[in-house]
């Protein structure tokens, strides 16, 4: 008989408590600065104090005659024996998206170290190997740059000016990436429309900020020269090939092993030139090498994100129905163009969120400027996006008269017309589809549960905390999940009878440990407690992608479960043999393969590896070919989408500006619900991050281009103390493309907060009295606003 192995055991779709908390709660995590590497020298960088300048000199001779430095090196030292970094898994464009679109994405390798000039603070200029890290910022202190500071460019709109400062020395302008969508005619459109709306809305830039800083710590085989790179990182395999692309060496002879990951968010989903001199040095110097970034230089010299302005038109008929989307969209790429058209594709593709629209004129232009580079960090793009189109729903909805939730549901794409498709070209090359989803239900429970009649009633009345303002706002967005090109699943059913998981996914906190091992164990019908995943590690998987984007359950997960269906198949093939029976009439459980109708006469998974045991002795096989073992490459068609709803019911003080979350609701779908435990987790945490983008966290620059957020005394992060009073809620449309039915789900939860509190605190201080066009809604700037609304100037003049 034949069984749906992807429910037999039923753990998948339970809330199983995570196997990853026990070692790390007792502290027993395992994380690149608790490595021990004997003898190990110490990494430190010389970085640029400006933002613009050519470089004029740099001498090493004082911090090379330091005691303990063993070597300092410039891009002169390596110019020669390596190549300029270059991400090319991030820059590459599908055929169909170069003939259909033509796109435009300037290619920038970038120096391991600043060549002529600097263009921003924090950019790396020189290395210094010693003996510690103590040494290596003593030595700092002695090099001597000379600097010929050269105008700084911090706004992104400026940059596009003709008489604007070049930050790429040889290029005519700041334009290094342009791409556009469009369906049906928008002039046509907008001149039918009733009602027509038309903000500029600008997404503040800010900061990935994980638990643990970036590091990268290499050690050198004595014997053959190969590189052991332990490094934090969400994706060892690109990592792995960048390594050996850029220092021209054999990627065979470069293992690259993620160890505990105490966060990541996209920020350590890319790669950096200190990933590649950390290795560089190893390798040159024969020795081990470990470099750990401080909090100022995670700050200021990782990767930033999030800022873009957004001129943003809607037009409806008279009842509120949405005839056509324009919006022009210039992001501030920094200083470098290293990710190519993965945030403003994001961006442009999501900015329609869950509404049905005809009509769309899209325009995205990354600029570069002398900040530190942008990159996708959890959301990417998609929070941007969603800022500016649910602002813009919440204005229109004013226009036309009715509620923003009622403006929603008339334009929500119904469930009966899934597949949707958008008109637009997704970045896989595919036309841009909702495969399945039902948003019509996401907003009714949104709605319910924010009880929103209750909180106009508390309005009308008066019924407020004195000096304090009531509102209410909400939000809505679609997720294109689960992106490919692939992930790798290894499934090994080892001699002892347990089972070995290998992936190229690599967890920073998603529960990877627990939830895979649900996909597995109920795929080939073995206990939980049998699973053993290795993953992050180079060596025990030959191919992979990483933990980016929202994917790994879809892409990883499927693979797993693919490889498992195989491993259960060929379990149940080796049963048979050994039992005398039809592999269709037996079963997999609890580890055991057994007839149906007579299960006390099962024999073990361990014991059918057992009889494999003597094919591995040498002469007498072909060696680990002989362990029941499958890899498969499970290769997605193209997204899948998740969605959401989240909304607000907010206090704003008057006099001291400060915002209370009274509460938060989501209601999300990300198709199956592996782990309802997990999943709740990961949305949370998103929320999280997303609450702080909305109310507390900034990167700000001056003009002078330097960076004012260099400590926790000024980037502020939440913490436990300012999470709210908080409800979430699932639904499930499962994907009809992946056979385990899931969507992403990592992402979500920070991709909707920015946009549903900006629309609570408008709704609270009064639409006709105050236009929220940016965060974060700190206290200061919600007072400026008032007094902006004191002084008499109506809301779009402040």
């Amino acid at each position: 008989m034949s069984v749906d192995a992807s429910t037999q055991n039923g753990l998948v779709g339970m809330p199983v408590p995570r196997k990853e908390d026990d070692a790390l709660l007792r502290g027993r995590g395992r994380y690149l600065a608790d490595l021990a590497l004997p003898d190990a020298l110490e990494a430190a960088f010389v970085r640029s104090p400006h933002a613009h300048a050519e470089i004029t000199r740099i001498d090493l001779t004082a911090a090379r005659a330091l005691p303990g430095v063993v070597a300092a090196y410039t891009w002169d030292d390596l110019r020669d024996t390596v190549s300029e970094l270059f991400l090319e898994a991030e820059m590459r464009i599908p055929e169909q998206v170069k003939e259909a679109i033509r796109p435009m994405s300037r290619l920038q390798p970038v120096p391991l170290l600043a060549d002529d000039r600097v263009t921003c603070v924090g950019q790396a200029v020189a290395m210094i190997i010693a003996v510690d890290r103590y040494v290596a910022e003593d030595a700092i202190e002695l090099v001597q740059v000379g600097y010929a500071p050269l105008p700084p460019l911090v706004d992104p709109l400026r940059a596009l000016d003709a008489g604007a400062p070049i930050v790429v020395p040889g290029t005519d302008d700041n334009l290094a990436i342009s791409v556009e969508g469009r369906v049906g005619d928008i002039e046509a459109a907008l001149a039918g429309a009733a009602h027509i709306v038309t903000e500029r809305y600008r997404s503040h830039r800010y900061v990935a900020s994980p638990m643990e800083t970036r590091g990268v710590a290499v050690t050198l085989d004595p014997r053959d020269g190969a590189l052991t790179v332990f490094a934090s990182t969400q994706t060892p395999h690109r990592l792995r090939e960048v390594i050996a692309g850029t220092l021209r060496l054999d990627a065979a002879a470069i293992r690259v092993t993620a160890p505990d990951i105490g966060g990541g968010f996209g920020q350590k989903g890319v790669q950096y030139v200190e990933d590649v001199l950390v290795p560089y040095a190893a390798h040159r110097l024969g020795r081990s090498v470990r470099w750990v970034e401080d909090r100022t230089e995670n700050l200021t010299s990782s990767s930033h994100a999030r800022e873009q302005v957004h001129d943003i038109t809607l037009a409806a008929d008279a009842d509120g129905r949405l005839l056509a989307l324009r919006d022009d969209v210039v992001i501030n790429l920094g200083n470098a163009n290293l990710t190519g058209l993965v945030v403003p594709y994001n961006t442009l593709t999501h900015v329609i969120g869950p509404y049905a629209i005809p009509v769309l004129d899209l325009r995205i232009r990354g600029v570069l400027t002398t900040t530190m580079m942008t990159t996708p960090y959890r959301g990417a793009g998609r929070p941007e996006a969603v800022f500016a189109m649910e602002r813009a729903m919440d204005r229109l909805a004013r226009a036309v008269g009715i509620e923003p939730h009622e403006l929603r549901a008339r334009n929500l794409v119904p469930p009966e017309e899934m597949p949707h498709r958008t008109g637009l070209m997704y970045r896989d090359g595919t036309m841009q589809t909702y495969d399945s989803g039902n948003f019509p239900e996401l907003l009714r429970r949104l709605v319910g549960h924010l009880r929103i009649d209750e909180v106009r009633a508390r309005q009308r009345s008066g019924d407020t905390t004195p000096g304090k303002r009531l509102g209410v706002g909400l939000a809505m967005y679609i997720e294109g999940t689960g992106l490919g090109p692939f992930e790798s699943g290894s499934v090994t059913v080892l001699p002892n009878g347990r089972v070995r998981v290998a992936t190229g996914a690599s967890s920073q906190g998603q529960a990877h440990q627990t939830v895979f091992a649900q996909v597995a164990a109920d795929a080939i019908g073995v206990p939980l407690d049998r699973i053993d995943l290795v993953e992050g590690d180079t060596a025990a998987i030959g191919h992979g992608v990483g933990t980016i984007a929202s994917r790994s359950m879809v892409t990883a997960g499927n693979a797993i479960h693919l490889a498992g269906l195989a491993v259960r198949d060929r379990l149940l093939a080796d049963g048979a043999e050994a039992l005398g029976a039809d592999p269709a009439d037996l079963e997999i459980v609890d580890g055991a393969v057994r007839p149906v109708d007579k299960p006390e006469t099962g024999i073990d998974i361990a014991a059918l590896a057992a009889r494999r045991a003597p094919l591995l002795v040498p002469g007498t096989s072909t060696g680990p070919g002989a362990l029941i073992s499958e890899t498969t490459f499970f290769k997605p068609p193209t997204v899948t989408v998740a969605s959401a709803a989240h909304g607000a019911v907010v206090e704003v003080d008057e006099r001291t500006g400060k915002t209370e979350i009274l509460s938060y609701v989501v209601v999300h779908d990300c198709g199956r619900v592996v782990n309802p435990m997990v999943a709740d987790g990961q949305v949370t945490g998103g929320v999280m991050q997303g609450i702080g983008g909305a109310l507390y966290e900034e990167m700000e620059y001056g003009p002078d281009g330097q960076p004012r957020s260099v400590t926790y005394m000024d980037y502020l992060v939440p913490t436990a103390a300012e999470a709210p009073p908080y409800v979430l809620d699932h639904i499930e449309t499962r994907s009809t493309l992946n056979p385990l039915g899931v969507k992403g789900l990592g992402e979500g939860g920070a991709i909707a907060p920015g946009a549903a509190l900006a629309n609570a605190v408008e709704d609270a201080l009064g639409p006709d009295r105050v236009h929220i066009t940016r965060g974060p809604l700190t206290p200061s700037r919600i007072r400026d606003l008032i007094r902006g609304a004191s002084s008499g100037a109506s809301p779009d003049e402040r």
